[in-house]
């Protein structure tokens, strides 16, 4: 019972990390935009079929740059639609992205067929990782070291880069960020695209682990509200610790009572904000108060 509780807590670790890394982005774009984007889950599975594409063609050499595609599709629909949106009612955002959600489900349909494809993961990463008591694939512990790394470059680059600086100032004062002559616009660009490249990310790498198709955008969307509601909103520390949570919840929930597995992590959050509304590490931010 012990092994059977620690492999499936593991299990969640990895699953958990994925959460982080699609609630990561999602996060940041809420902070700086103010746009509440239902088609974030989108670019998750946009990610994965571009790198399904790209595998099928060239190998997987070529996927890593499934993420980059998808970035810069994101960065064309911030362009052309969602910078229409910045200033105006929220609720007017929710209607937009979630029809922009139903449209990029509606064009995977379309170029990609609506059955589920099986993604396999390199051969070199398809054995068993055994550590005592514990044991997992070897391609989940991959995905997990590069989640990790993903979210620690991620942090280095809003700590310690210009450009992250920038990103963590216009976030909580835009119009100061404007008035030392930056241009507003074209960050807000990056910005959304490095939101649709996180997504696009651990879109491609739960694909081997997860069936691609075009309903797994609704399994990513939901589950990274919950761990930005959890962990808190601008709180990419709060994120890493509400995703890893909800991860365990989940596996933990599945193995042992699966009835109640699709209700667990909404359970878990409302317990959580009973005790913390702004989540376990959310900070005040007067721009949205």
């Amino acid at each position: 019972m012990f092994e059977i509780f620690l492999s499936q807590a593991a299990n969640g670790v990895v699953l958990g990390f994925l959460y982080v890394l699609i609630a990561a982005g999602l996060s940041i774009t809420f902070g700086l935009l103010g746009i509440i984007n239902f088609a974030h889950g989108a670019f998750f599975a946009l990610g994965a079929y571009f790198g399904l594409t790209l595998y099928q063609l060239f190998g997987w050499v070529a996927v890593p740059f499934a993420p980059i595609l998808a970035a810069l599709v994101g960065m064309v629909i911030e362009v052309v639609l969602i910078r229409r949106l910045y200033g105006k009612e929220p609720l007017l955002s929710l209607i937009v992205t979630f029809a922009l959600a139903l449209l990029i489900e509606a064009i995977i349909r379309f170029f990609w067929g609506a059955d589920g494809k099986p993604f396999s993961p390199p051969e070199l990463l398809s054995g068993v990782f055994e550590a005592g008591p514990l044991l997992m694939t070897t391609y989940r512990v991959s995905v997990l070291l590069v989640t990790v790394l993903t979210l620690v470059l991620l942090w280095l680059f809003l700590v310690f880069t210009p450009y992250g600086r920038i990103l963590r100032a216009g976030s909580r004062d835009p119009e100061m960020v404007e008035m030392l002559g930056i241009s507003l616009p074209r960050v807000m660009t990056g910005v959304f695209g490095l939101g649709c490249g996180l997504a696009a990310i651990a879109g491609v790498l739960a694909g081997p682990l997860w069936n691609v198709s075009p309903s797994m955008s609704s399994s990513a969307i939901m589950p990274a509200f919950v761990v930005v509601a959890i962990g808190g909103l601008g709180s990419l520390r709060g994120a890493s610790v509400a995703g890893i949570l909800v991860g365990l919840v989940s596996a933990i929930t599945i193995q042992f009572y699966p009835e109640a597995a699709g209700a667990a992590m909404y359970l878990f959050m409302f317990l959580i904000l009973l005790i913390r509304p702004r989540g376990l590490l959310g900070e005040r931010w007067e721009r949205f108060e």
